[in-house]
């Protein structure tokens, strides 16, 4: 695929977020000068469109403190906004890498059910094989069937092995046997699904703590990764899931899903803002290809709607 078409479906994805925030700009300003009304209805129109109130702050203040009083066109406005976000998205734009050593590199993948997470495993496993990576797929979340048997169609559709362990049987078994399979057959990146369950914390905590403990016997460096794959059609919703991972996981990094036709992919922006977390990649669509490392850029200017 293209850059410029992925640029395209990108913005395809982005659209609803993009026209919600367009709809909010548009006459706000004209040829007016940047006073204290107008910064009040761009913030309201970030907001609106998911950024949450304290990025919106932020890019409020910039704009007065860099334009305040001067006259702007409605596209000016847009393109200063593109920049403002860019700068918040900018330093939490990091692809996932593989550099340990000795290998596999252990990334532990971890979201709610229905967010995605295991057709994003097997995205994530093709982005890995484009680069000459071997991969290997564990199945972690042994209290889904489906869960095992999706991820087992993903590992055959991509061509990557996959251990798995009986319904209901023990991740943390799971996880040891991929690791021993991984570092005898010299695999770069072992790639682990785990459950999704959030109704007891206490339960996925103490699952996943023992996963680490597995995982430190047979290379106290792993897991390298704890991934958080979010549901941008959860909006602001999402960073209530992110402050729960983190408790659960000490959450590394996070890659957003569902982009496509959802109005709340500002949602990207206040996640940056308020956490910090590495944006790894986001995802626009179903086919294995329609993950790719996060840009900051061009998501922030089809943010604005000037992609």
């Amino acid at each position: 695929m293209s850059e410029k078409s992925w640029s395209e479906r990108l913005f395809g994805g982005f659209r609803k977020t993009s026209e919600r925030l367009s709809d909010n700009l548009t006459g706000v300003v004209g040829t007016a000068k940047l006073d204290d009304a107008t910064l009040d209805d761009v913030e309201d129109a970030l907001i609106t469109s998911d950024l949450g109130p304290k990025a919106a702050a932020r890019i409020r203040n910039k704009l007065a403190e860099k334009r305040f009083g001067l006259s702007i066109t409605e596209q000016e406005l847009k393109e200063a906004v593109a920049e403002e976000i860019a700068e918040i998205l900018r330093p939490v734009a990091k692809p996932l890498e593989i550099t340990a050593f000795p290998r596999p590199q252990v990334v532990l993948v971890i979201g709610v059910n229905g967010s995605g997470k295991t057709t994003t495993i097997a995205k994530l496993a093709h982005l890995f094989q484009e680069d000459d990576y071997g991969v290997l797929l564990a199945a972690g979340d042994t209290f889904r069937a489906a869960a095992i048997g999706q991820l087992k169609i993903w590992a055959d559709r991509i061509g990557v092995d996959i251990v798995t362990g009986p319904e209901g049987g023990d991740p943390a078994s799971v996880v040891f046997d991929a690791v021993k399979q991984a570092t005898d057959t010299g695999i770069d990146a072992l790639i682990v699904d785990t459950a999704g369950r959030l109704q007891n914390k206490r339960e996925l905590m103490d699952e996943l703590a023992k996963i680490r403990k597995v995982l430190g016997r047979l290379n106290p460096e792993a897991p390298h990764d704890v991934v958080l794959v979010l549901d941008a059609t959860n909006g602001q919703n999402a960073l209530g899931q992110i402050d729960v991972f983190k408790e659960v996981a000490n959450v590394t990094g996070l890659i957003m899903t569902k982009l496509d036709g959802t109005a709340r992919g500002g949602v990207l922006v206040a996640a940056a803002e308020q956490y910090g977390l590495p944006i790894h990649a986001i995802g626009v669509g179903e086919k294995i290809d329609d993950l790719r490392p996060f840009d900051p850029d061009l998501v922030a200017r089809v943010i604005a709607g000037i992609a």
